[in-house]
Protein backbone atom coordinates (compact mmCIF):
# COMPACT_ATOMS: atom_id res chain seq x y z
CA UNK A 1 0.00 0.00 0.00
CA UNK A 2 1.41 3.64 -1.29
CA UNK A 3 1.01 5.99 1.83
CA UNK A 4 0.69 9.84 0.92
CA UNK A 5 2.66 12.66 2.62
CA UNK A 6 -0.40 13.55 5.14
CA UNK A 7 0.50 16.76 5.52
CA UNK A 8 -0.99 18.13 2.18
CA UNK A 9 -4.30 16.75 3.95
CA UNK A 10 -3.60 19.13 6.77
CA UNK A 11 -3.86 22.93 3.92
CA UNK A 12 -6.88 24.74 3.28
CA UNK A 13 -8.80 23.14 0.34
CA UNK A 14 -7.83 26.41 -1.82
CA UNK A 15 -4.82 28.49 -2.41
CA UNK A 16 -6.17 31.64 -2.28
CA UNK A 17 -5.66 33.06 -5.18
CA UNK A 18 -7.83 30.07 -6.44
CA UNK A 19 -10.63 31.28 -4.08
CA UNK A 20 -10.48 34.70 -5.36
CA UNK A 21 -10.49 33.57 -9.28
CA UNK A 22 -13.65 30.89 -8.48
CA UNK A 23 -15.89 34.17 -6.72
CA UNK A 24 -14.32 36.37 -9.56
CA UNK A 25 -15.43 34.12 -12.14
CA UNK A 26 -18.73 33.47 -10.60
CA UNK A 27 -19.57 37.19 -10.99
CA UNK A 28 -18.47 37.82 -14.64
CA UNK A 29 -20.77 34.65 -15.49
CA UNK A 30 -23.37 36.31 -13.21
CA UNK A 31 -22.33 40.04 -15.42
CA UNK A 32 -21.13 39.56 -18.19
CA UNK A 33 -21.25 43.25 -18.48
CA UNK A 34 -19.56 44.35 -15.86
CA UNK A 35 -15.78 44.54 -17.47
CA UNK A 36 -14.23 44.01 -14.12
CA UNK A 37 -10.76 45.17 -13.70
CA UNK A 38 -8.01 43.19 -11.21
CA UNK A 39 -6.02 44.87 -9.14
CA UNK A 40 -5.23 41.65 -6.92
CA UNK A 41 -3.10 38.89 -8.39
CA UNK A 42 0.34 40.69 -8.50
CA UNK A 43 1.05 39.52 -12.32
CA UNK A 44 2.67 41.90 -14.96
CA UNK A 45 1.08 43.71 -17.77
CA UNK A 46 4.52 45.20 -19.58
CA UNK A 47 5.82 43.85 -22.46
CA UNK A 48 9.44 41.61 -21.80
CA UNK A 49 11.83 44.75 -22.72
CA UNK A 50 13.22 44.83 -26.10
CA UNK A 51 16.86 43.64 -25.27
CA UNK A 52 15.15 40.89 -23.80
CA UNK A 53 13.71 39.84 -26.87
CA UNK A 54 16.64 40.31 -28.69
CA UNK A 55 18.81 38.37 -26.89
CA UNK A 56 16.17 35.27 -26.83
CA UNK A 57 15.93 35.11 -30.30
CA UNK A 58 19.01 35.06 -30.84
CA UNK A 59 19.43 32.35 -28.71
CA UNK A 60 17.10 30.41 -30.58
CA UNK A 61 18.97 30.89 -33.34
CA UNK A 62 21.46 29.43 -31.42
CA UNK A 63 19.81 26.06 -30.44
CA UNK A 64 18.65 26.28 -33.95
CA UNK A 65 22.75 25.53 -35.36
CA UNK A 66 24.21 22.40 -34.70
CA UNK A 67 27.21 24.26 -34.13
CA UNK A 68 26.32 26.52 -31.18
CA UNK A 69 23.53 24.09 -29.74
CA UNK A 70 23.73 23.74 -26.26
CA UNK A 71 21.95 20.19 -24.43
CA UNK A 72 21.92 20.30 -20.87
CA UNK A 73 23.56 23.12 -18.88
CA UNK A 74 24.61 23.61 -15.55
CA UNK A 75 21.86 23.01 -12.40
CA UNK A 76 23.55 26.31 -11.02
CA UNK A 77 23.24 28.48 -14.06
CA UNK A 78 25.50 29.43 -16.97
CA UNK A 79 28.58 31.36 -15.66
CA UNK A 80 27.86 34.64 -17.76
CA UNK A 81 24.44 35.41 -15.54
CA UNK A 82 25.96 34.46 -12.42
CA UNK A 83 28.56 36.68 -13.25
CA UNK A 84 26.57 39.56 -14.46
CA UNK A 85 24.48 38.88 -11.47
CA UNK A 86 27.45 39.32 -9.20
CA UNK A 87 28.59 42.38 -11.11
CA UNK A 88 25.76 44.18 -11.40
CA UNK A 89 23.43 43.56 -8.29
CA UNK A 90 25.87 43.13 -5.84
CA UNK A 91 29.30 44.63 -6.16
CA UNK A 92 28.01 48.19 -6.80
CA UNK A 93 26.78 47.68 -2.68
CA UNK A 94 29.85 46.66 -1.47
CA UNK A 95 28.81 42.80 -1.71
CA UNK A 96 31.16 40.50 -2.66
CA UNK A 97 30.26 36.93 -3.95
CA UNK A 98 31.44 33.65 -5.95
CA UNK A 99 29.96 32.07 -8.64
CA UNK A 100 29.18 29.45 -6.77
CA UNK A 101 27.06 31.25 -4.52
CA UNK A 102 24.43 32.01 -6.68
CA UNK A 103 21.84 29.54 -7.71
CA UNK A 104 19.63 30.51 -10.91
CA UNK A 105 16.46 28.77 -10.96
CA UNK A 106 12.88 29.75 -12.27
CA UNK A 107 11.52 31.97 -10.07
CA UNK A 108 11.62 33.02 -6.43
CA UNK A 109 8.19 30.93 -5.50
CA UNK A 110 9.82 27.70 -6.40
CA UNK A 111 12.87 28.07 -4.17
CA UNK A 112 11.48 30.10 -1.09
CA UNK A 113 8.93 26.82 -1.54
CA UNK A 114 11.87 24.42 -2.00
CA UNK A 115 14.08 25.60 0.73
CA UNK A 116 12.40 23.54 3.07
CA UNK A 117 13.92 20.37 1.72
CA UNK A 118 17.61 21.02 3.06
CA UNK A 119 15.88 22.08 6.99
CA UNK A 120 14.96 19.60 9.39
CA UNK A 121 11.30 19.45 9.91
CA UNK A 122 12.06 19.67 13.54
CA UNK A 123 12.98 23.27 13.52
CA UNK A 124 10.78 26.56 14.66
CA UNK A 125 9.70 28.51 12.20
CA UNK A 126 8.92 32.30 12.65
CA UNK A 127 6.62 33.92 10.20
CA UNK A 128 6.49 37.54 9.54
CA UNK A 129 1.85 38.33 10.30
CA UNK A 130 0.44 39.13 7.73
CA UNK A 131 3.00 37.09 5.03
CA UNK A 132 3.25 35.49 1.44
CA UNK A 133 1.59 32.25 1.47
CA UNK A 134 3.63 30.04 -0.24
CA UNK A 135 6.20 30.69 3.18
CA UNK A 136 3.20 28.86 5.22
CA UNK A 137 2.29 26.29 3.26
CA UNK A 138 5.54 25.27 2.07
CA UNK A 139 5.70 24.29 6.04
CA UNK A 140 2.65 23.03 6.62
CA UNK A 141 3.95 20.54 3.26
CA UNK A 142 6.81 20.03 5.21
CA UNK A 143 5.79 19.04 8.80
CA UNK A 144 6.87 22.18 10.74
CA UNK A 145 3.76 24.11 10.83
CA UNK A 146 1.87 21.74 13.53
CA UNK A 147 -1.96 21.46 13.05
CA UNK A 148 -4.24 24.61 12.34
CA UNK A 149 -5.94 26.23 15.83
CA UNK A 150 -7.98 29.44 15.40
CA UNK A 151 -6.66 30.58 12.17
CA UNK A 152 -2.97 29.89 13.16
CA UNK A 153 -0.54 27.27 13.01
CA UNK A 154 0.23 25.95 16.79
CA UNK A 155 4.05 25.35 15.81
CA UNK A 156 4.93 28.72 13.69
CA UNK A 157 5.32 31.51 15.54
CA UNK A 158 3.44 34.51 14.29
CA UNK A 159 5.60 37.93 14.58
CA UNK A 160 2.61 40.88 13.92
CA UNK A 161 3.24 43.54 11.24
CA UNK A 162 0.52 45.87 12.09
CA UNK A 163 -0.30 49.64 11.64
CA UNK A 164 0.98 50.20 15.27
CA UNK A 165 4.34 48.67 14.37
CA UNK A 166 4.56 50.42 11.59
CA UNK A 167 4.49 46.70 9.67
CA UNK A 168 7.77 46.16 10.70
CA UNK A 169 8.41 43.01 12.79
CA UNK A 170 9.64 43.16 16.18
CA UNK A 171 11.58 40.46 17.51
CA UNK A 172 9.98 37.65 19.37
CA UNK A 173 10.49 36.76 22.80
CA UNK A 174 10.14 32.99 22.27
CA UNK A 175 12.78 30.74 20.63
CA UNK A 176 12.54 30.57 16.67
CA UNK A 177 14.99 28.80 14.17
CA UNK A 178 14.41 29.78 10.98
CA UNK A 179 12.90 33.08 10.44
CA UNK A 180 11.69 34.43 6.63
CA UNK A 181 11.65 38.32 5.97
CA UNK A 182 10.63 40.12 3.05
CA UNK A 183 11.50 43.22 2.27
CA UNK A 184 10.13 45.54 0.49
CA UNK A 185 7.12 43.64 1.98
CA UNK A 186 4.41 41.61 -0.29
CA UNK A 187 1.56 42.27 1.21
CA UNK A 188 1.99 45.29 3.16
CA UNK A 189 4.18 47.53 1.14
CA UNK A 190 6.39 48.43 4.01
CA UNK A 191 10.35 48.79 3.62
CA UNK A 192 12.82 48.29 6.22
CA UNK A 193 15.65 49.97 7.67
CA UNK A 194 19.20 49.23 7.79
CA UNK A 195 19.28 50.04 11.23
CA UNK A 196 16.26 47.33 12.14
CA UNK A 197 17.51 45.03 9.71
CA UNK A 198 21.14 44.38 11.81
CA UNK A 199 18.89 44.18 14.59
CA UNK A 200 17.51 40.97 13.13
CA UNK A 201 21.08 39.61 11.74
CA UNK A 202 22.58 40.31 15.04
CA UNK A 203 19.60 38.29 16.90
CA UNK A 204 20.38 35.99 14.14
CA UNK A 205 23.95 35.64 14.66
CA UNK A 206 23.49 35.50 18.79
CA UNK A 207 20.76 32.56 18.08
CA UNK A 208 22.55 30.66 15.34
CA UNK A 209 18.58 31.68 13.73
CA UNK A 210 18.78 31.18 9.68
CA UNK A 211 16.75 34.41 8.00
CA UNK A 212 15.25 33.29 4.54
CA UNK A 213 15.43 36.82 2.91
CA UNK A 214 12.95 37.48 -0.51
CA UNK A 215 14.29 40.42 -1.84
CA UNK A 216 11.88 39.74 -4.87
CA UNK A 217 10.95 43.50 -4.88
CA UNK A 218 14.08 45.07 -4.26
CA UNK A 219 13.97 46.93 -7.55
CA UNK A 220 11.25 48.96 -6.41
CA UNK A 221 13.00 50.63 -3.54
CA UNK A 222 12.89 54.80 -4.05
CA UNK A 223 14.58 55.93 -0.81
CA UNK A 224 18.42 55.60 -1.16
CA UNK A 225 19.01 54.66 2.39
CA UNK A 226 16.98 51.80 2.59
CA UNK A 227 18.76 48.26 2.41
CA UNK A 228 18.48 46.52 -1.16
CA UNK A 229 20.28 43.11 -0.04
CA UNK A 230 20.35 41.64 3.63
CA UNK A 231 24.22 40.97 2.66
CA UNK A 232 24.47 44.90 3.30
CA UNK A 233 24.23 44.47 6.84
CA UNK A 234 27.63 42.77 8.16
CA UNK A 235 27.38 39.26 9.19
CA UNK A 236 24.85 38.25 7.34
CA UNK A 237 26.69 36.10 5.15
CA UNK A 238 26.61 34.04 8.33
CA UNK A 239 23.05 34.10 8.56
CA UNK A 240 21.39 34.83 5.87
CA UNK A 241 20.05 33.45 2.22
CA UNK A 242 18.72 35.97 -0.11
CA UNK A 243 15.84 34.97 -2.79
CA UNK A 244 15.89 37.02 -6.05
CA UNK A 245 13.59 37.77 -9.47
CA UNK A 246 13.33 38.67 -12.39
CA UNK A 247 9.30 38.02 -12.69
CA UNK A 248 8.14 41.33 -11.48
CA UNK A 249 10.93 43.48 -12.48
CA UNK A 250 11.86 42.28 -16.35
CA UNK A 251 8.37 40.85 -17.12
CA UNK A 252 9.17 37.55 -16.55
CA UNK A 253 5.96 35.56 -14.88
CA UNK A 254 5.48 34.26 -17.93
CA UNK A 255 8.96 33.20 -18.48
CA UNK A 256 10.58 32.01 -14.86
CA UNK A 257 13.59 33.05 -14.12
CA UNK A 258 15.45 34.33 -10.85
CA UNK A 259 18.48 33.14 -8.44
CA UNK A 260 19.06 32.08 -4.46
CA UNK A 261 22.18 33.33 -2.98
CA UNK A 262 23.41 31.09 -0.28
CA UNK A 263 26.90 32.37 0.36
CA UNK A 264 29.22 29.55 1.93
CA UNK A 265 30.04 30.18 5.07
CA UNK A 266 26.92 29.73 6.37
CA UNK A 267 26.46 26.55 7.89
CA UNK A 268 23.79 24.58 9.35
CA UNK A 269 23.83 22.11 12.36
CA UNK A 270 22.97 18.25 12.58
CA UNK A 271 20.85 17.07 15.60
CA UNK A 272 24.09 16.03 17.23
CA UNK A 273 25.73 19.69 16.69
CA UNK A 274 27.26 19.62 13.38
CA UNK A 275 28.19 21.93 11.49
CA UNK A 276 26.94 21.56 7.71
CA UNK A 277 27.38 24.09 4.55
CA UNK A 278 23.72 24.95 3.12
CA UNK A 279 25.39 25.99 0.41
CA UNK A 280 26.52 22.05 -0.45
CA UNK A 281 23.52 21.36 0.72
CA UNK A 282 21.35 23.37 -1.87
CA UNK A 283 23.67 22.16 -4.74
CA UNK A 284 22.78 18.93 -4.28
CA UNK A 285 19.03 19.46 -4.09
CA UNK A 286 19.34 21.17 -6.92
CA UNK A 287 21.96 18.59 -9.30
CA UNK A 288 19.44 15.80 -7.83
CA UNK A 289 15.75 17.67 -8.34
CA UNK A 290 16.38 20.49 -11.08
CA UNK A 291 17.79 20.52 -14.46
CA UNK A 292 18.44 24.21 -14.61
CA UNK A 293 16.89 26.79 -16.06
CA UNK A 294 16.76 26.60 -20.32
CA UNK A 295 19.67 28.44 -21.82
CA UNK A 296 17.42 30.83 -23.86
CA UNK A 297 16.00 32.30 -20.86
CA UNK A 298 18.94 32.90 -19.05
CA UNK A 299 20.49 35.06 -21.89
CA UNK A 300 17.19 36.85 -21.81
CA UNK A 301 17.92 37.34 -18.08
CA UNK A 302 21.21 38.68 -18.74
CA UNK A 303 20.16 41.06 -21.53
CA UNK A 304 18.83 42.86 -18.36
CA UNK A 305 22.04 43.75 -16.98
CA UNK A 306 23.21 45.47 -20.75
CA UNK A 307 23.05 49.00 -20.79
CA UNK A 308 19.70 49.40 -23.28
CA UNK A 309 18.66 46.37 -21.08
CA UNK A 310 18.78 47.98 -17.38
CA UNK A 311 17.13 51.40 -19.48
CA UNK A 312 14.24 49.61 -20.34
CA UNK A 313 13.86 47.60 -16.94
CA UNK A 314 14.10 50.49 -15.32
CA UNK A 315 11.16 52.49 -17.59
CA UNK A 316 8.98 49.12 -16.67
CA UNK A 317 9.80 49.49 -12.79
CA UNK A 318 8.77 53.97 -13.15
CA UNK A 319 5.71 53.04 -14.94
CA UNK A 320 3.94 50.76 -12.28
CA UNK A 321 5.81 52.74 -9.46
CA UNK A 322 3.74 55.68 -11.09
CA UNK A 323 0.77 53.90 -11.24
CA UNK A 324 1.09 53.12 -7.24
CA UNK A 325 1.41 56.79 -6.89
CA UNK A 326 -2.07 57.25 -8.74
CA UNK A 327 -3.82 54.92 -6.64
CA UNK A 328 -2.03 55.62 -3.97
CA UNK A 329 -3.02 59.54 -4.15
CA UNK A 330 -6.67 58.45 -5.33
CA UNK A 331 -7.87 55.75 -2.70
CA UNK A 332 -6.26 58.44 0.19
CA UNK A 333 -8.22 61.25 -1.40
CA UNK A 334 -11.73 59.24 -0.03
CA UNK A 335 -10.70 59.41 3.88
CA UNK A 336 -8.94 55.36 3.80
CA UNK A 337 -6.10 54.40 5.24
CA UNK A 338 -3.32 53.75 2.48
CA UNK A 339 0.11 52.54 3.26
CA UNK A 340 2.88 50.93 0.73
CA UNK A 341 3.24 51.51 -3.21
CA UNK A 342 6.38 54.13 -2.22
CA UNK A 343 9.02 51.51 -1.81
CA UNK A 344 6.86 48.34 -3.30
CA UNK A 345 4.17 47.88 -6.13
CA UNK A 346 1.57 47.10 -3.69
CA UNK A 347 -0.43 49.27 -1.66
CA UNK A 348 -1.66 47.93 1.78
CA UNK A 349 -5.55 49.79 2.18
CA UNK A 350 -7.48 49.83 5.71
CA UNK A 351 -11.31 48.44 5.17
CA UNK A 352 -13.67 51.14 6.67
CA UNK A 353 -14.66 50.26 10.36
CA UNK A 354 -16.43 47.28 11.26
CA UNK A 355 -16.18 45.67 7.98
CA UNK A 356 -13.93 42.38 7.13
CA UNK A 357 -11.61 42.10 4.20
CA UNK A 358 -13.99 39.03 2.80
CA UNK A 359 -16.52 41.65 3.22
CA UNK A 360 -14.87 44.66 1.41
CA UNK A 361 -13.67 42.39 -1.61
CA UNK A 362 -17.30 41.68 -1.82
CA UNK A 363 -18.58 44.63 -1.63
CA UNK A 364 -15.72 46.25 -3.78
CA UNK A 365 -16.48 44.02 -6.56
CA UNK A 366 -20.42 44.18 -6.31
CA UNK A 367 -19.81 48.05 -6.22
CA UNK A 368 -16.64 49.00 -8.10
CA UNK A 369 -16.68 46.01 -10.47
CA UNK A 370 -12.68 46.16 -8.91
CA UNK A 371 -10.74 43.18 -7.53
CA UNK A 372 -8.31 43.21 -4.79
CA UNK A 373 -6.85 40.56 -2.49
CA UNK A 374 -8.46 40.29 1.06
CA UNK A 375 -5.70 40.82 3.82
CA UNK A 376 -6.98 38.26 6.03
CA UNK A 377 -5.35 35.60 3.03
CA UNK A 378 -2.02 36.79 4.26
CA UNK A 379 -2.56 35.48 7.75
CA UNK A 380 -4.67 36.66 10.86
CA UNK A 381 -2.94 40.20 11.63
CA UNK A 382 -4.15 41.04 7.42
CA UNK A 383 -7.82 40.75 8.80
CA UNK A 384 -9.50 44.86 7.94
CA UNK A 385 -7.35 45.02 4.98
CA UNK A 386 -6.99 44.27 1.52
CA UNK A 387 -4.09 44.50 -0.87
CA UNK A 388 -4.25 46.42 -4.42
CA UNK A 389 -1.15 45.62 -7.18
CA UNK A 390 0.01 48.77 -9.35
CA UNK A 391 0.97 45.88 -11.97
CA UNK A 392 -1.92 47.06 -14.46
CA UNK A 393 -1.98 49.06 -17.46
CA UNK A 394 -1.81 52.70 -17.01
CA UNK A 395 -5.41 53.30 -18.33
CA UNK A 396 -6.84 50.30 -16.06
CA UNK A 397 -5.39 51.62 -12.52
CA UNK A 398 -6.69 54.80 -13.57
CA UNK A 399 -10.18 53.59 -14.22
CA UNK A 400 -10.38 51.06 -11.23
CA UNK A 401 -9.28 53.92 -8.93
CA UNK A 402 -11.94 56.20 -10.00
CA UNK A 403 -14.54 53.30 -9.87
CA UNK A 404 -13.49 52.63 -6.75
CA UNK A 405 -13.76 56.73 -5.64
CA UNK A 406 -17.39 56.86 -7.22
CA UNK A 407 -18.51 53.67 -5.54
CA UNK A 408 -17.47 54.50 -2.06
CA UNK A 409 -18.33 58.73 -2.49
Amino acid sequence: MALINEQFLKLPGNYLFSDIARKVNAFKASHPGAGVISLGIGDVTRPLPQAVREAMHSAVDEMGDAATFRGYGPEQGYPFLTEAIIKNDYAPRGVSLDTDEVFVSDGAKSDTGNIGDILHRENRVGLTDPVYPVYIDSNVMGGRAGAPVDGRWNRIVYIPCTEANGFVPEIPSGRIDVLYLCYPNNPTGASITKEVLKKWVDYALANRVLILYDAAYEAYIRHPELPHSIYEIEGARETAIEFRSFSKTAGFTGVRCGYTVIPKELNGYTPEGKEVSYNSLWNRRQCTKFNGTSYITQRGAEAIYSPEGAAQVKETIEYYMGNAEIMREGLASTGLNVYGGEDAPYLWVKTPAGVSSWQFFEQMLQGAHVVGTPGVGFGPSGEGYIRLTAFGTRENSIEAIDRICRWLQ
